[in-house]
């Protein structure tokens, strides 16, 4: 995380080519509905690491021919993940 930033509060998730950064709020409740999603290359061996390191995560097929499923966060927001 940038020292300048590292100030504000927040969490850096770092993986490769891919960086995301969480800002924080006081009042802060958990997104259930709205939330980001991410296209994932490996998205078999993601869903592989992530289960092998606890977190589960809800497979959909409500969009035929997409593999995706969606995951909750250390702070449980929801975050989708789509295979390319």
């Amino acid at each position: 995380m940038p020292p300048e930033l590292a100030k504000r509060g927040g969490v850096w998730f770092a993986s490769r080519q891919v960086q995301i950064h969480l800002g924080v709020e006081d009042d802060f409740r958990p997104a259930k509905k709205a939330h980001p999603a991410l296209v994932c290359r490996d998205y078999v061996g993601l869903l592989d690491a992530l289960r092998a390191a606890g977190f589960s995560a809800e497979e959909d097929d409500a969009i035929p021919g997409v593999r995706r499923c969606y995951i909750s966060d250390p702070f449980q927001n929801r975050i989708e993940l789509i295979s390319s």
